[in-house]
């Protein structure tokens, strides 16, 4: 009895490299392209976390007459102030702070530097530095168009 050879043929151990390298390659550029990804969506986190501050400081403004001063902060919103003006009718408008998608305290001016007639909110950004380029706040950038 004859025995028939099997036509299986496996694969080298180089063509199994050449597939691990393509994978690896199609693996690394699906990562560099989602990292963009991650920051686009950073950035519109911080701006809707600032529509929500926006309205809590009106829900405040209309409960107690006043916006909360700077030195007060945005802690006016969770906790009643205990620098002047105190208001007479306090109540909470968010039952804690809010942190920027990059884990800092959002900051709050009033007067604003870039509102003056208003308030500034803002995220100090990826550096985590006040009054730099990469601030998301409740203001459109001049130089950006945004």
């Amino acid at each position: 009895m004859k025995q028939k050879k099997s036509s299986v043929r496996g694969f080298t151990l180089m063509e199994m490299l050449i597939v691990l390298s393509i994978i690896g390659l199609l693996m690394g550029m699906v990562i560099y392209n989602l990292t963009g990804v991650n920051d686009v969506a950073q950035g519109q986190k911080a701006q809707s976390d600032i529509l929500t501050l926006k309205e809590a400081l009106a829900s405040y403004q209309l409960e107690t007459g006043s916006l909360p001063t700077t030195e007060q902060g945005l802690k006016a919103l969770w906790e009643k102030p205990t620098a002047e003006p105190i208001p007479d009718r306090w109540k909470a408008m968010m039952d804690e702070e809010t942190k920027d998608p990059w884990g800092h305290s959002y900051q709050y001016r009033n007067p604003g530097k870039h509102n003056p007639d208003r308030y500034d909110i803002f995220s100090m950004g990826p550096d985590g530095q006040p009054d730099t380029d990469d601030d998301i706040g409740n203001w459109k950038k001049a130089d950006t168009g945004k």
